[in-house]
This record gives C-alpha cells, structure tokens and sequence, in this order.
C-alpha cells in the first residue's frame, strides 16, 4: 500500500519588484535593467544575480519609493541639475562644487545626511526619466564643474562623497555614459593619474578631465553649443533667444579674418559662436533682402579676444552699406538689433 505525500501549496500572490520605476518581469524593459547588472559583473551571472537581490534589499531599507516624493527642498537645486543633451542624444547632468553651500550643508551629521537623501532622490528622479524600452537611452552623461572645489582632503565631504560613490556603485550600475570632470584643479588631475592604471579599460574610457583652460574646448567635444550654459561657453539659457534660432559656429585662425554673410529675411534671429580667436578682425555681413525688417543677433567668443564690425549690406547695387557696430578691440560678447533698415 503506497502513501501519497502531499507537498505545501503556497497560496502567496508573487511581491511585485520594482527597480527604478521598472516593474521586473513585466515587459522588455527588465531585459535592460539585468543587463545593467550583468555589465557591471562582466557577465558572471551569480555576481549579477546576488548584486540585484542586494540592491532590492537596499532600496527597502532606504525607502526609495517614499524618497522620492520626499519633499528636502530647493535649497540643492543649484548643485546638480538636469539639462540639454550629449551629441549623442544622451542627456547630461551638471554637478557643481559649492564652497559655500558645502561648507553650510556638511557641518553636522544630520545636514551630511540630508544631502545624501537629497542626492539619491535626485538621481532616482532623473532615472525614471531614461527611456528603458530595448534601444532607448538608459545612461546620462554627467558633467562635474571642479572651479568652487573644497578639494578632496576635507575629512567631512571625502565621507559624504566616499558614502554617495559606494550607494552608487552598489545600486546603480551603468548609469553613466561620460563623466567629465572640468576647471580640474592640478590636484585632481594627479590623483586621477596615480590612479587610473588600476582601473579597467572600461571603465577609464568613461572619465574625462580637463583643466580650466581647456574646459570649454572639451565640452564642445561631446555636446553641441546651443546645449551647453553660457557660463561655460554656450548658448542654452533663458532670454530673448531659444532652440528654435539659427545657431552659426565660426572656426577663425589666430591673427585672421573672416567674412561671414549671413542672409537676412524680416525677423530674422542669429546666434553666433566664435571660437579659437586670437585679436582678429571679423565682418559679419548681412544681405537685406527686404525692405523693412528686424534683425537680432548675439555673438559669443570662445577663447581669445577679437575686433568686431557688423554691417548691414542692401542686395540692390545703389543702396547703400549701413555700419551698425564699429570695430570694438578687446571685444569678447556682442549683442545688437536694428530696426527699419
């Protein structure tokens, strides 16, 4: 006579599990979350599997979900901030040192733990902004401006930052398309040195320094002008010019000059960037096409100083040149309109 074992039946409705605002084994889009883990573990499937059960765990204990509609403030918003997009599409984050905001925040513990809870809802936020459908762009291309640094042997913000580089490295992986670290002071730099040939090949293809002189220069390398802020030689902000306007880039030779003519219809707007300039003459020409008409301009110059004149060219043979700005020497940032010509 045979005896059957019954086994236990688990009547539990699977938890759901969510990961940056992916709902896992749901649809496609977990396919890219694993993968982020299976890179970060170069393909060992057990290291991968057991980072993602640690990072479950820790968003639980961290309280991701409630973070994130945590309201901490204001106060941080002009630390890091999310805007424009990299050449490629990829949309970048500026992180800004802040000698005086730093100074505020870390003094104490609690305030060293505000920031930390401020900075991974930060990023969680920006994350569930990335499109994780198979061929969408999941990674961001940060930019650290190092010009207001407190330097790395301050004991206070090395613990903060050490505690934010460890968080992330745990439960984030293969976030960052680029880092670029710029106005880096020679410090940074040689550190960076001594320790780059201890890093993966992979992983130093992610990192970019450069100093002040050359910050401007390597910014334009991956992102285009009209994405980058004025303060670091662009042309993104707020005013009387947006991403609808014509944007000109103007390579000039040291000690050279250049005529540029740019055709003009009524309201028509220009932007134009000069970069690699060295106390030159430039013309910019403009062909009035119509009779009455508007035109707004804005020049901005990256690198050296220039000599700058703007004249305003009617296409009929007898009108006559109109000069609307003289040379100016040791010119750098121009901006003009002129009405009814």
């Amino acid at each position: 006579m045979t005896q059957e074992r019954k086994l236990p039946v688990n009547d539990k409705t699977p938890e759901e599990v969510f990961i940056w605002g992916v709902k896992l084994m749901e649809d496609e889009k977990t396919d890219t979350v694993l993968l982020k883990f299976l890179r970060s573990q170069y393909y060992m499937v057990k290291d991968a599997f057991t980072m993602i059960k640690n990072t479950i765990k820790w968003r639980k204990e961290f309280g991701i979900d409630d973070l994130v509609e945590e309201d901490l403030g204001s106060e941080l918003e002009r630390v890091v901030f999310m805007h424009g997009h990299s050449k490629k599409g990829i949309p970048f984050a500026t992180l800004c040192q802040d000698k005086e905001l730093y100074q505020k925040m870390f003094s104490d513990e609690e305030k060293r733990q505000k920031f930390l809870r401020w900075r991974i809802q930060f990023l969680e936020k920006s994350i569930r902004e990335l499109d994780f459908s198979p061929g969408g762009i999941s990674t961001v291309f940060q930019v650290t401006d190092l010009k207001k640094s407190q330097g790395i042997t301050k004991p206070e913000i090395r613990q903060v930052v050490d505690q934010v580089v460890q968080l992330l490295l745990d439960n984030y992986p293969e976030f960052v398309a680029k880092q670029v670290f710029i106005n880096a002071p020679w410090l940074y730099m040689a550190y960076y040195k001594i320790i780059s040939p201890l890093l993966m090949q992979r992983t130093k293809s992610k990192f970019a320094f450069a100093g002040p002189s050359l910050s401007t220069a390597t910014l334009f390398k991956y992102i285009s002008a009209d994405q980058i802020p004025p303060q670091y030689g662009g042309l993104n902000k707020d005013g009387d010019f947006g991403a609808a306007d014509t944007v000109t880039e103007i390579m000039v030779k040291p000690s050279a000059m250049k005529i540029e003519e740019l055709p003009v219809t009524q309201m028509t707007r220009f932007i134009m960037l000069l970069v690699e300039l060295d106390l030159m003459d430039w013309v910019v020409k403009m062909l009035i096409e119509m009779q009455a008409c508007v035109v707004s301009w804005e020049v901005r110059v990256v690198g050296w100083e220039v000599g700058y004149v703007a004249e305003f060219i009617p296409s009929s043979e007898d009108g006559d040149t109109v000069t609307i700005e003289k040379n100016k020497e040791n010119w750098i940032n121009s901006r003009g309109a002129s009405d009814d010509i």
